[in-house]
């Protein structure tokens, strides 16, 4: 392996990282019935394990390139390593952060004394102007992934693990952005321990290594995911899609929910809360158990971080319950005679009610929006299943990203009067000015005839529109909506839409 194993034993990692302890999950082993361990790398002193790496290539830089400065690309922890490391070894930091990086690891970084110059949506765009600031200064540029000695100082996290559990472990968990953390990982479990697995786990929008290793080379995505921003990268490193080639098991992919079930769950068992990143190899644990059945078996998670922004525990603990399966939203109609209503709460039952929106209809029949706590998605498809033989048309819209994102905080109801009305759902990276820059991109002729927006911190801007277009229009708003710039769906036709607004 090139020499990994020799790297990692003598890396430079200790004058400020620290052994982070590897403890049990207690009742989540209980849930899924394995023994869950927690590498809590959220515990460094950056709340994060990107010192380790980030400090050992630059106690390794020569007196002249120390006193020249280091120059960084980050969406955020790597970008804190960097700034204590260069603290710690005397040096001044330049360091390049997406525009959409939450503003708590903005303010950490320049609290470490490095200057921070914000560019672009994304790392892959702050990396680009990294590397033309670097040209300009002459300053060394500290990569946060794809370096052999970034990789060698993650690896030591592996290193800790093995020597902290000596009994039989199954799988090993890793987050995956650039891929600097499970090439490190693997480089020393593959090694020693060539019997545990290996696993990656990326977010369904920031999946650049599982395609990459699905296509046998590096795959640039266009887009990525804002919400886990850890690992948002629309490019894997030349050195660690290497390494992941040929010793990573297989990489598992989780959504959003599932992630904010997993923050939640960490929650409970420790009282601390991940970031979105940091709880993607428990999800991702999470998953894998399930779909092989696994039971009595070891597993390591590693939490990778805890840089989490205040303002965005709204929008986790809204979708944790949904992503557990533990909540259902559903949209009944009954009708619209005394009594019914008493008779819908009945089939309910004593389950806990997380929502209730009633709206009247006509004088027939009426539709409740409602979220109701379950166990698992066994007991939504019954509830469903009894509703419906109650003769009550039940719709899950536990799936519904429109009925999630909007409906649920929509006031208001069915409008007859507005006519050729057509609705669309929007994404944008969040950041200053992004609600207002969608509007100025919005101006056109036609009239809105419903708006619904809700900030989510550092995730997508959402917004929820209905515009009233003429159908001798249609073709002149496709090629409005193709120039836009933003994604975008059609929800004309959405169930839960037409039942609620349309």
């Amino acid at each position: 392996m090139n020499g990994y194993l020799k790297r990692i034993l003598n890396a430079r990692v200790y004058d400020v990282a620290v052994e982070t302890p590897l403890e049990q999950a207690p009742n989540l082993s209980a849930r899924i019935g394995n023994t869950i361990l927690l590498k809590r790398e959220d515990m460094q002193p950056v709340f994060s394990f990107k010192l380790r790496g980030a400090y050992n290539k630059m106690a390794q830089l020569t007196p002249e390139q120390l006193k020249r400065g280091v120059i960084a690309a980050s969406a955020g922890n790597h970008a804190q390593g960097v700034a204590l490391s260069a603290q710690k070894l005397g040096c001044k930091a330049v360091i390049v952060m997406p525009t959409t990086t939450p503003q708590i690891k903005i303010q950490a970084v320049a609290a470490r004394g490095a200057k921070v110059v914000l560019h672009g949506d994304s790392y892959s765009d702050a990396y680009q102007h990294a590397l033309e600031l670097e040209q300009q200064s002459k300053m060394t540029f500290v990569h946060p992934y794809d370096d052999p000695d970034v990789i060698a100082g993650q690896g030591t996290i592996a290193m800790e693990i093995l020597r902290q559990h000596t009994q039989a472990i199954h799988a090993i968990f890793v987050p995956i952005g650039g891929g600097g953390l499970i090439a490190g990982v693997a480089a020393y479990v593959k090694e020693l321990r060539p019997e545990i697995k290996v696993i990656g786990v990326q977010p369904v929008d920031s999946d650049a290594m599982y395609r990459s290793l699905k296509a046998r080379k590096r795959v640039t995505l266009e887009h990525v995911g804002l919400f886990a921003d850890g690992v948002a990268v629309k490019q894997v490193g030349t050195e660690t899609f290497r390494l992941c080639r040929k010793l990573v098991d297989e990489i598992i992919l989780v959504d959003t929910d599932t992630a904010c079930a997993a923050l939640k769950d960490v929650f409970e068992d420790t009282r601390s809360i991940l970031e979105p990143a940091g709880a993607l190899s428990i999800a991702g644990a999470k998953l894998y158990a399930a779909r092989e059945n696994l039971k009595g078996e070891t597993l390591v998670a590693i939490a990778s971080g805890a840089n989490m922004n205040f303002d965005r525990l709204r929008f986790v603990a809204e979708r944790a319950e949904i992503g557990e399966e533990r909540e259902a939203i559903l949209a009944v109609s009954i009708p619209e005679t005394p009594g019914s209503f008493r008779k819908f709460c009945a089939l309910l039952g004593k389950r806990s009610i997380t929502e209730f929106n009633y709206r009247y209809a006509d004088s027939k029949e009426a539709h409740v929006f409602v979220g109701i706590q379950v166990r698992d998605q066994l007991e939504t498809s019954e509830l469903v299943d009894k509703l419906q033989r109650s003769k009550l048309a039940t719709l899950d819209l536990s799936d519904n990203e429109m009925a999630k994102l909007h409906l649920r905080h929509l006031v208001g109801g069915h409008a007859p009067e507005v006519k050729d009305e057509i609705m669309f759902r929007f994404e944008f990276p969040e950041r200053p000015g992004a609600l207002m820059n969608f509007l100025n991109s919005m101006s056109h002729s036609w009239n809105i005839s419903l708006f619904h927006y809700r900030n989510h911190g550092a995730d997508y801007g959402r917004v929820l529109v209905g515009m009233q277009v003429p159908h001798h229009d249609k073709k002149a708003l496709r090629k409005f909506l193709d120039t836009l710039g933003y994604r975008y769906w059609d929800e004309s036709e959405n169930p839960a839409y037409r039942l609620f607004l349309g």
